[in-house]
């Protein structure tokens, strides 16, 4: 059994849930957030909702669990909640929700680096901390709060609507240092990169209709592997799980824009991450009506140069078709160097092998 301590978590405290707490909880549970990522918490939510929670919490204390309120250090306010909660095989698992008006203030990472500490002096080995795949801000905290990501868990959660959510895992061992886990690829600085011409920013749910007609593009499907048509539920799963694939280091997918009208342009990507050789490859594809206008090249360089000032990456590498001289200038454009034919590299129709012309871009390459 746990005990009902009180736990400093900086500029916060841990500590049990009081009936004064049952307003603020009602008016946090009206947040469209919280809504969206926690679809037990009921809708509407009630004042009688947040005190059967709390009478819950209470039981919870003689099952294994640990639930507590996130308050303010100085002013005890109510900020939040967070728990501890025993799960089959003697696993421990950490939850919480934050009030949106600290949303952005730490108050998460503080308030799980704490708990997780403290659930190690009371003898626990191992936690996890599960997120919605979209639910990029926990993902978040888990890597701030030093968890390490282990996997995602498919279709493990299900939604308001009756659909099934990926959830991704992440676990903090007894013996790990508790440091931040710093994401393999960063974000961009400010959400977005561009040189004026083009913008640059994380594919997203809502890009799914303008991608999928990318992808099913007669030009473009010859040049993909494999080349097929896109279906809309590999497209939407594909563009849902970008930002967490981002965060989890196996890659960026990017949606190209026209920065002056914000019209959807084409895509690039950074994938085949390899850490240990400080490589990952590059593709990328556009919209007819903005083909030769430099928006290719000029994505390239505004990825490949983010890869280089803000990753480990020292190696970028492209593959192209060997008939495919307007990516082959886009290439050489961008800095990048042939280097070989690679007969039969590439699966193609009806069980067919083909060529690929494979390029590189280094680190201290000097541009042309």
């Amino acid at each position: 059994m746990f005990s009902h301590d009180v736990i400093p978590a900086g500029p916060v405290v841990l500590r049990p849930l009081a009936p004064a707490d049952a307003e603020a909880i009602t008016r946090a549970c009206a947040d469209p957030e919280i809504v969206r990522f926690l679809p037990l918490v009921p809708v509407p939510y009630t004042r009688d909702d947040a005190l059967q929670y709390m009478e819950r919490c209470h039981q919870e204390w003689q099952t294994g669990g640990a639930p507590f309120a996130i308050a303010d250090a100085t002013t005890d306010e109510w900020l939040g909640n967070i728990g501890l909660m025993a799960r089959p095989r003697g696993g421990i698992e950490i939850g919480y929700l934050v009030a949106p008006w600290v949303r952005d203030r730490g108050v998460a990472t503080a308030a799980t680096a704490a708990l997780t500490a403290w659930g190690f002096r009371h003898g626990v080995e191992r936690v996890e901390l599960l997120a919605n795949v979209e639910n990029l801000a926990s993902q978040r905290v888990a890597l701030a709060a030093g968890f390490h990501h282990e996997g995602v868990r498919r279709g493990a959660e299900e939604q308001r609507d009756g659909t099934r959510h990926d959830l991704v895992g992440f676990a903090r061992l007894r013996g790990d240092s508790g440091e931040r886990v710093p994401p393999l690829l960063p974000d961009f600085p400010g959400g977005s990169l561009t040189d004026g011409v083009v913008r640059l920013r994380r594919l997203t749910v809502s890009d799914t209709a303008d991608y999928l007609a990318l992808r099913n593009l007669p030009d473009v499907m010859r040049y993909s592997v494999p080349s097929e048509p896109s279906t809309f539920e590999k497209v939407e799963e594909r563009c849902r799980t970008a930002g967490a694939n981002w965060l989890a280091g196996r890659g960026a997918e990017v949606a190209i824009l026209d920065a002056a009208t914000g019209a959807f342009a084409g895509d690039i990507q950074l994938t085949g991450v390899i850490p240990p050789l400080g490589q990952a490859m590059t593709g990328y594809s556009l919209r007819p009506e903005f083909r030769g206008r430099g928006f290719a090249t000029r994505a390239v360089n505004l990825l490949v140069g983010w890869v280089f000032e803000h990753t480990p990456l020292a190696r970028i590498i492209a593959g192209t078709s060997p008939g495919n001289v307007a990516s082959h200038r886009v290439l050489e454009r961008a800095g990048f160097t042939r280097e070989a034919l690679l007969r039969g590299m590439l699966p193609g129709p009806d069980g067919t092998r083909l060529d690929d012309l494979q390029w590189s871009r280094l680190r201290d390459d000097v541009r042309r």
